[in-house]
Formats: structure tokens, sequence, C-alpha cells
């Protein structure tokens, strides 16, 4: 199933490497419980005027995002991204989780003319017909399949198992893993903020949810040089840092 078409009210159960730990299980019961009002709202892709409008700004049939909602992105964020790569021009972006935000930015990178993008997903078979669906649409992005393992540096969890990852990172999008794994799991992220670029970009998806704004105090703690903000412009809510430009020689 691509993500063009419409997704189950439930994520799609995750290949784990390792067995889910009993707190870990106990915590997604526990968070489910507290939020489940806002997993409801989250269902809401955004207006059929709002998905048309982007179609028009990235040069794509009307028909390439046939359904948004449920797990998938919403228009609002989708609208952020492609603002932010209009802006920032982005040379390398790399995305965690992939699906309607794929299609998305490899459209906004090829009308600026940047490389391809990175993305992650711990499916293969996902993988594949994500990377035929941007084919059809003369785009393209260089996917990767990277399993869950136990996510660094103590976060609970678990983080997609990449390999290292080359530095100066001008945009990070973090979509995945669901939070079915654990609600704080995307908080592994910030052990890779270090491979960002001055000026570097980290969008978190979701981020008015429980888990990830416990997830955005912790990174205010441990990264005070990044500057963070909480958007509200889409259903979901958007956590956006922004890592300090480097010094001007001449100032």
């Amino acid at each position: 199933m691509t993500s063009r078409e419409t997704t189950p009210f439930l994520p799609r159960a995750t290949n784990e490497r390792t067995a889910r730990k009993f707190w870990d299980a106990a915590a997604v019961v526990s968070f489910g419980a507290l939020q489940w009002p806002w997993l409801l709202k989250g269902l809401h892709g955004g207006t059929q005027a709002e998905k048309r409008r982007l179609l028009q700004r990235l040069d794509l049939p009307a028909d390439a995002l046939p359904n948004l909602g449920s797990w998938k992105a919403d228009t609002g964020l989708l609208h952020l991204i492609v603002d932010k790569i209009e802006r920032e021009r982005p040379r390398r972006v790399v995305e965690f989780g992939i699906g309607a935000t794929s299609l998305v930015i490899a459209a906004a990178l090829r009308k600026i003319g940047a490389p391809p993008h990175l993305g992650f997903d711990q499916h293969g078979d996902f993988v594949r017909l994500t990377r035929e669906w941007l084919a059809e649409h003369g785009l393209e992005a260089d996917f990767r399949t990277a399993p869950l393992a136990p996510a660094p540096s103590g976060w609970p969890g678990q983080w997609y198992d990449t390999g290292p990852l080359e530095p100066e990172i001008d945009l990070m999008i973090i979509d995945g893993p669901p939070w079915t794994v654990h609600p704080f799991t995307r908080g592994a992220a910030e052990c890779l903020f270090s491979l960002l670029s001055p000026g570097g970009i980290v969008l978190l998806d979701d981020a008015a949810r429980l888990g990830e704004r416990m997830v955005g105090r912790q990174w205010r703690k441990l990264h005070p040089e990044i500057e963070f903000e909480l958007w509200n412009g889409g259903a979901k809510g958007t956590l956006i840092g922004r890592k300090p430009r480097s010094p001007d020689p001449a100032g």
C-alpha cells in the first residue's frame, strides 16, 4: 500500500528487531488514553482547496495526492515544507518516515534545482512502492530501508538503524517512527542534530501531541544552542528548530 491510498486508523505494525519492553508497551497504552482527542483531530488532512493550491505550487496533477488525513501529513505541514525549501534553498534534505511528505519534498526540490533528498523508512515494500509513486511524476529520491533498533543515548523506544550519515544536513524532517512504538520514540533524532549545517532546520511533525511536546521540552534542555518554536499552522502542529548560523568573519 503506497501513501497515495487511504490509511487505516491504526498505524502499520513495525517489524521490531527486539521485543518491546513491558514499560514501552505500558507507555503507549497510557499516552493513547490521554491523547485520543488529539489523535482524532489529527486525522483531518486539510481542505480540498488547500490540497489543490499545494499541487499547483508544485506543478503536480490534481490526482497526485488523492488521499490525505489519517496518519499522513496534513496540508499545513506540506505547505510549510514547501515554504522552507523555497526560502532556504537547502542542498541536503533528510527525512525519517516516508510518505506524502516525500512526494512534496521531491517536487519542491526539483523546482529549485536541488539534488534529490534522502529518506528512511522501516518497511522495505513501502520504500519500493513510494519510489515507484514518485517515478510516475518524474520525481526521484534516495530512499533506504532502515530497520528499527533500540534508540540511542538512553531514549526509550526505537530509532532507524541508518548507519553513518554525512554531515551538513540543511533540512531534517521527522515524521516517524509512529507513536505506537513509544510516545517518545522520535526524541532519538536529537542524536543527529550535530550533523545539521549552520542555519540548518529540523521539523518535527505531530508536535502538538503529548509525547512530542515532552520530547520538545527535552530537546530544548539538551540543545540550548538551537532555537525552537511550535508552529500551529497545521492540524497536528510542527516543532521548528534552527541551528545558529556561523558568525560572519567580517563582522
